[in-house]
């Protein structure tokens, strides 16, 4: 998508936003986001899939975050296999109390850690 593309579908959601009518843009509102949760899923499969495409072509991680317009973070909770909000996120504990869970391959925050 180019970025007058994305202007264009930007400028679309002002426009619902600019209903004047309290009711019929809150109905709007609501169809826009019941299809966007629909998209939501296969928008973020197909981003996975880039992240590690271009891991695997040996990017950085840094280079992968901004071909793909995203933070170095979410990179690397894609390719740790995380998607959950931060609260779900295993708890890391003390060097000599790890549980299992902060402790699987691939959730380790050193730069070894990285898949």
């Amino acid at each position: 998508m180019s970025d007058e593309e994305v202007r264009r579908v930007s400028e679309a959601l002002d426009e619902v936003e600019r209903i004047a009518d309290p009711e019929a843009r809150v109905q709007a509102m609501s169809k826009v986001m019941a299809d966007q949760v629909k998209r939501n899923g296969r928008w973020k499969e197909e981003r996975s899939q880039m992240v590690f495409k271009l891991k695997d072509e040996g990017l950085s991680l840094r280079k992968i975050a901004a071909r793909v317009g995203t933070s170095l973070g979410t990179v690397q909770d894609i390719l740790r296999g995380h998607s959950g909000s931060w609260k779900d996120r295993p708890k890391k504990t003390s060097k000599g109390d790890q549980s299992d869970a902060a402790h699987e391959p691939g959730t380790d925050d050193s730069p070894g850690g990285e898949r």
